[in-house]
């Protein structure tokens, strides 16, 4: 019942199309007895009466009158049906919309350690055919149950306004068709649950397979791609055709029953008909309005099957539509502020998955200081800088920006005031303007080149066969990592953020373009402290302060110089970088 409350919910605005929908579907249903109604004074009037001949002869025009009576009330129910399916239609249409954008919007809301727990093509399957089904469920489930009922109510009372006896002999039928029904929902339920696992990994695997195509061909491993889609198809194909098997093993017997209303129907009202019981005409009528009980009970184990569907695809998106992050996106800043840029650490311990990732980490960054960190892969230094922009929260301590705990201040004035460049970078299907002005749309085109050029991407983005209006392509295909890279830095530095976190954003470029990217940082017009993480020497060295993460701890901290002279970790990395000056690095090292 829960799961027809949020439908009821969703339907917020077309809430009163649906309900005439409703009356209209009972009002349509219940007008299924008039022809038989027709048919059956037809029948006693003008064809098997005792008085037939006379009432032909006399009462024609009581007999065009029902037959006109019959077409009309014919050509009303197949108007009246036609309308409703249009209400039905728009109504879940309507509704299939709203949620989309619902969903869509959840989605965007929600923070890291959702994406982290949740995959990208079980997203996808919730936002398109989890989604769709719901609405067919609307449209199609909901109105089915409705007709079949009042058809079915419709049927029995006209039957027992005829004959009731008659009526309880067909109705024995009943209670067999629902017991079976009852067993095959039982049944089938869990296997929906689980095709709809199976089809949230096929579609997993193929979206990751098509975003990591380059991976795949550039290791020839097309082969073993092919074979790991061909599985979960296998898996899915599997599921499905077992679902299907089971509806297979309870349609002969839904089926059988379902026929068995025509064989009572022959036998006792044959009967009944030769007792003189019940005249010809209502035998006709009988017949006639058979199909009011046996469709229903015939497609009640289609409807089971879909709503089964329905109920697993429905608790998939409301898993979406009540998540609420753990860190939350209010949207409450009117008037956002500039901050100065300072940063500190306090005592910050974080856990991922509870597994400690940093311990007890503490520094502090001036406003317009170069902060560099450098450290092993998996010392945790991305997790570091994640902290600041509150991807993810500590588990102790806290992350102040100018003076303020991170988790007190609103998250759109906190990231509107910091720009990140990534290693790993992604670019959207647009236009390399459109990439560069991302956090600000409205930016002329003078100063998009200007911080191009910035970042040494103004000359390679003017050979291009469209300069600044060249598509990327779909995550920047088409460019080489140090050109994404270049364009990423861009757009982290458009928006002339206080804040400006570089993750690694130089190692796919040229030690010249390196240069290049360190003295426009040195040279910013707009007061910006930053935190750079790299790995290269040549990057560090500039920097105010360089901090040396080991798992998760800070076990130096000092400038270019004062590493050097402690000859640790960064002396080794420097020395190794620089092999066959250890002489000059040792005479840099004591200045």
């Amino acid at each position: 019942m829960f799961q027809l409350k949020w439908l009821w919910q969703n339907l917020k605005g077309d809430r009163t199309r649906y309900i005439l929908a409703l009356c209209l579907s009972v009002v349509g249903s219940s007008l299924t007895i008039i022809n038989p109604y027709i048919g059956q004074r037809i029948v006693d009037q003008f064809i098997a009466g005792s008085d037939a001949v006379y009432n032909l002869a006399h009462k024609r025009g009581l007999l065009v009158g029902l037959g006109l009576g019959m077409i009309g009330f014919s050509l009303l129910r197949t108007g009246l049906s036609y309308f409703t399916t249009l209400q039905y239609e728009r109504s879940s249409q309507n509704m299939l919309f709203r949620v989309r954008i619902n969903l869509y919007n959840k989605i965007q809301g929600q923070d890291m350690k959702y994406y982290d727990r949740n995959r990208t093509g079980d997203l996808m399957t919730r936002m398109t055919g989890d989604i769709d089904m719901v609405r067919h469920s609307l449209a199609w489930i909901i109105k089915t149950i409705i007709e079949s009922f009042v058809v079915f109510a419709a049927a029995v009372v006209y039957f027992f306004f005829i004959d009731a006896e008659l009526t309880l002999w067909l109705l024995l039928l009943s209670p067999p068709i629902f017991i079976v029904a009852f067993i095959f929902a039982r049944r089938v339920r869990p296997m929906y649950v689980e095709l709809r696992e199976r089809l949230s990994q096929l579609n997993t695997v193929t979206q990751e397979n098509i975003a990591g195509n380059r991976v795949v061909k550039a290791f020839a491993r097309e082969p073993y791609e092919i074979e790991k889609f061909h599985e979960k198809n296998v898996h899915y194909s599997q599921a499905n055709k077992a679902a299907a098997m089971v509806w297979l093993d309870y349609f002969p017997y839904l089926e059988i029953l379902s026929q068995g209303f025509n064989v009572v129907l022959m036998l006792v009202g044959g009967l009944f008909v030769m007792n003189g019981r019940i005249t010809f005409g209502e035998f006709a009528a009988f017949s006639a309005l058979i199909w009011g009980l046996s469709n229903p009970m015939r497609s009640i184990g289609i409807i089971i099957n879909d709503i089964q569907r329905f109920f697993a695809s429905v608790s998939k998106i409301m898993d979406v539509y009540y998540s609420q992050p753990e860190i939350a996106n209010h949207h409450n800043v009117e008037v956002k502020r500039r901050y100065q840029g300072s940063i500190q650490f306090e005592h910050v311990t974080f856990k991922y998955d509870n597994v400690t990732v940093l311990h007890d980490i503490n520094f502090t960054v001036a406003p317009g200081e170069t902060v560099a960190i450098m450290g092993a892969t998996g010392s945790g230094k991305t997790s570091l800088i994640n902290l600041i922009p509150r991807f993810y929260d500590v588990a102790k301590g806290r992350v102040l920006v100018d003076g303020t705990d991170v988790r007190k201040l609103e998250l759109d004035e906190l990231r509107g005031n910091i720009g990140v460049a990534t290693q790993d970078v992604l670019l959207f299907s647009d236009t390399i303007d459109g990439n560069i002005a991302y956090g600000n749309p409205d930016m002329p085109e003078a100063e998009v080149e200007k911080f191009a050029a910035l970042a040494a991407a103004h000359d390679f983005i003017g050979k291009m066969p469209e300069g600044y209006n060249t598509i990327v392509g779909e995550r920047g295909v088409g460019l080489s990592g140090g050109q994404k890279q270049r364009i990423a830095l861009a757009r982290a530095m458009a928006v002339q953020p206080p804040i400006l976190i570089l993750d690694d954003t130089t190692s796919a470029v040229d030690l010249e373009t390196e240069e290049h990217i360190q003295k426009s940082l040195r040279e910013l017009d707009f007061p910006c402290t930053k935190i750079i993480i790299a790995q290269r020497v040549s990057t560090t060295a500039e920097a105010d302060r360089i901090l040396i993460l080991d798992n998760g701890r800070i076990i130096e901290e000092g400038t270019h110089a004062e590493l050097l002279a402690k000859r640790g970790y960064y002396y080794d990395v420097f020395m190794l970088q620089n092999e066959g000056i250890g002489r000059e690095a040792s005479a840099y090292g004591q200045k």
